[in-house]
């Protein structure tokens, strides 16, 4: 297989908070892969926000280098393009802009017939898969059922890019479903977790962190994206309502990938923690002194087609998983318990507490089995086959 890959993805390397493509990255460059890590193309249209704003002339700002090494094998570019996608003016400017740099990039990086890796739907859009040695679309959510998305282009342009791509990794179940009749070179791997790092949680005697040392009795926790599409905050209150002396600890940015998630409903209880974003580097001393680590998405369309990262992170940590009724978790429900309602989602929080971690061993062994350097062996030996 060629030793070159140009990754286009949909988060930005430096993102605190980690996904499939940063991940994906550092285990190619690791197997001796050349990586050219595209930041993210912007698929959702800026709003008049702070955040957004500080993002856009960030992006300008990255936009006049080069790219970065930032690791063994991985050169880092952060392109800036129009956010409209759903104009053809827009797609056609960044189209022309985007296959010149990336072909100046290449050469000056000495990229010989790479790889496209892809996890933008809009990949047709901006740049000829058939130029490429191979094209590889790995489909990690159902980008198109996010907030603010131009759903119809990226229907179109994701079925063009469904039937021109050699090999088409998908990360949940019903994305295996809805989008293996446009290409039979489709498979289906799970998310997976850094195994070595989280179950440092175990291994490592950290203190408890500052903002935990002043509470007492249980601590029930969350980690990610703290947005109105992706987590259930009526859920999260019944259980603080009904638990007072339950501390409910919640790590993320609000409003990430929805900024105008308002969180006013949670902030009354003095038993709802939030600590804002943690460094992926220190978030095993926070999962260490989780009692029971938690799955409270909202159930809709969007999170009917993805799989949590934190799910496979929690067990390398050794922590009891309480999730809602995801279809990408059933297969696991002999190790997670899941909540059909509120009120089974808290009694299985209560049981895991009563239970004081006693299966951590069964855990443990699921998560050994789902790790980024087994699931990235069974890609690779996919593409090889084709």
């Amino acid at each position: 297989m060629n030793k070159y890959i140009i990754l286009l993805s949909t988060a930005d390397w430096d993102n605190p908070f980690w996904t499939n493509k940063q991940h994906v990255a550092v285990e190619l460059a690791r197997l001796g892969y050349k990586v050219l890590y595209v930041d993210s193309l912007g698929l959702r249209k800026p709003g008049l926000n702070k955040k957004d704003m500080r993002r856009v002339f960030l992006r300008i700002f990255k936009a006049m280098k080069p790219p970065k090494k930032v690791k063994d094998n991985i050169w880092v570019w952060s392109p800036i393009n129009l956010p409209w996608n759903n104009f053809s003016f827009a797609r056609f400017a960044n189209k022309t802009y985007l296959r010149l740099f990336l072909s100046v990039w290449s050469k000056l990086l000495k990229f010989k017939n790479p790889i496209l890796w892809t996890y933008n739907p809009l990949t047709t859009a901006f740049l000829d898969p058939g130029k490429y040695n191979k094209t590889i679309y790995h489909c990690v959510d159902e980008i198109k059922e996010q907030p603010g998305m131009p759903k119809e282009i990226l229907e179109r342009e994701e079925i063009k890019l469904l039937q021109v791509s050699d090999a088409i990794f998908v990360t949940a179940p019903q994305l295996y479903e809805s989008k293996k009749k446009w290409n039979r070179n489709i498979f289906y791997f799970s998310n997976v977790a850094d195994y070595s790092h989280f179950n440092k949680a175990i291994t490592v005697d950290y203190e408890p962190p500052e903002e935990l040392r002043g509470l007492k009795g249980p601590f029930i926790g969350f980690i990610g994206a703290v947005s109105n599409y992706k987590v259930d905050f009526e859920l999260l209150e019944y259980i603080a309502s009904s638990r007072p002396d339950y501390n409910l600890i919640i790590i993320g940015l609000v409003g990430e990938g929805e900024p105008g998630t308002n969180v006013n409903i949670l902030k009354k209880y003095s038993n709802i923690h939030f600590l804002g974003p943690k460094n992926y580097d220190i978030l095993p001393g926070y999962l260490k002194y989780f009692d029971v680590a938690l799955l409270p998405n909202r159930l809709n369309e969007y999170t009917d087609n993805m799989f949590p990262m934190k799910f496979f992170e929690y067990l390398a940590a050794g922590r009891p998983v309480v999730s809602v009724n995801l279809s990408s978790i059933r297969e696991f429900n002999g190790v997670v318990k899941i909540g059909h309602s509120h009120n089974e989602f808290l009694k299985h929080i209560d049981d895991c507490l009563e239970e004081n971690n006693s299966r951590q061993l069964d855990f443990l062994n699921l998560a050994k089995e789902y790790t980024y350097e087994t699931r990235m062996k069974k890609m690779l030996d996919a593409i090889k086959e084709i």
